[in-house]
């Protein structure tokens, strides 16, 4: 049976993480297209900035991540749309570090589907410690 796109993208994603928890780079950039931003919303006392980073810079961090070190973003929810060869993904998450809380928020993926498949072209994030379920 046929997957829905939403699934094949919620399927991309859940890559995403099973290879930073695995500490596989390659993987984890491989469900990227090469050029996609990666930003962060880092909240200040006079409202919010932006933090950017690039895959290969994400890439980078997970190779070297160090042996003792385990790093777990938990999706709790995903809420897909998907419109053709575009689909937006809301996720909310928790993070671990070592089974330790470490920060909740929000990950807003864009997606677009290529000849290999769904590719990640955005993302964005939120992270706190407040207002956290945890």
């Amino acid at each position: 049976m046929a997957q829905t796109p939403e699934i094949e993208v919620q399927k991309v994603i859940e890559k995403l993480f099973d290879a930073m928890r695995a500490k596989d780079g390659a993987a984890a950039g491989a469900v990227f297209l090469e050029s996609a931003p990666m930003q962060t919303v880092v909240a200040g006392e006079n409202g919010s900035t932006l933090g950017s980073n690039s895959v290969a810079d994400f890439v980078n961090r997970i190779d070297t991540t160090p042996e003792d070190v385990n790093l777990d973003e938990r999706i709790l929810e995903y809420q897909i749309k998907v419109d053709g060869d575009l689909a937006a993904a809301w996720t909310p998450y928790e993070f671990y570090v070592n089974d330790q809380f470490s920060h909740c928020g929000v990950n807003s993926f864009q997606l677009v589907r290529t000849a290999e498949g769904w590719k990640i072209s955005y993302i964005i994030d939120t992270r706190r410690k407040e207002g956290c379920k945890q």
